[in-house]
């Protein structure tokens, strides 16, 4: 059995039990509470009606969180010829060709986001067993593989984040540091929802949405009334 500390036990009193609070509610007691000597980052945790070990109930996808991260994202560009300049000059911080892929290769992960052009997916293949662990394999579906070199930089930097259901078919989601302002998150958490929605698996059935927590790096996860969350309005 997990054992808590006094820090975090005392914290969870101050929980409600057996109620579904709204996304400010809950926000707000996160964010009273927060004791630790760092920031923390509020996360979404989203338990989906879905069975990823079927191929129409996977979900992965990528939103833009309109309040940023609050975090500086690393990125690395692999690609060659004039869209090595075209990389640089958007912001990557690690830019390279066959040359990053051998330090990659040697574990060399010096980045948090990795993209890449089509024309060099052959070559970045051999690349799996070190970068699919850690979710940093380039693919089109999260926008990491791509000709738009330019934008694909721009938006991870700005607040583009890529999620996928675990194989429990549960999303765990960061939307932002918890101190931003309480409807800055919300609205992060909003756009996150919207995303979720627009995006539903061909093969869901029955209930979708099953529940919604959110929780900081330290602290207690608070049930969500997911229908308020649904009726917050951008822009409200």
């Amino acid at each position: 059995m997990r054992k808590h500390s006094r820090r975090f036990l005392q914290i969870l009193k101050q929980v409600e039990k057996n109620i579904l609070y709204s996304p400010e509610e809950a926000v707000n007691l996160l964010q009273k509470v927060s004791n630790v000597k760092f920031t923390e980052t509020l996360e979404a945790h989203v338990v989906l009606g879905l069975d990823p070990k079927y191929s129409n109930q996977q979900l992965r996808s990528t939103v833009i969180l309109p309040k940023g991260t609050g975090k500086t994202v690393k990125v690395a560009v692999i690609t060659r010829g004039e869209k090595i300049s075209e990389a640089l000059s958007a912001g990557a911080e690690v830019v390279g060709s066959e040359d990053l892929i051998d330090n990659i290769s040697q574990g060399i992960l010096d980045f948090d986001k990795l993209i890449a052009t089509p024309d060099m997916m052959l070559l970045i293949a051999k690349l799996g067993r070190v970068l699919g662990p850690r979710g940093l394999m380039p693919s089109p579906k999260s926008g990491t593989v791509t000709s738009e070199i330019k934008n694909a930089v721009n938006s991870f930097k700005s607040g583009k984040l890529e999620y996928k259901v675990d194989r429990t078919g549960i999303l765990h989601v960061p939307v932002g540091r918890l101190n931003f302002e309480l409807n800055d998150l919300i609205i992060n958490l909003k756009a996150l929802q919207e995303s979720i929605d627009r995006n539903k698996p061909s093969g869901s059935k029955g209930r979708y949405w099953k529940s919604l927590y959110l929780s900081s790096t330290m602290g207690p996860a608070i049930p969500i009334n997911i229908n308020l969350l649904r009726d917050f309005k951008l822009g409200s």
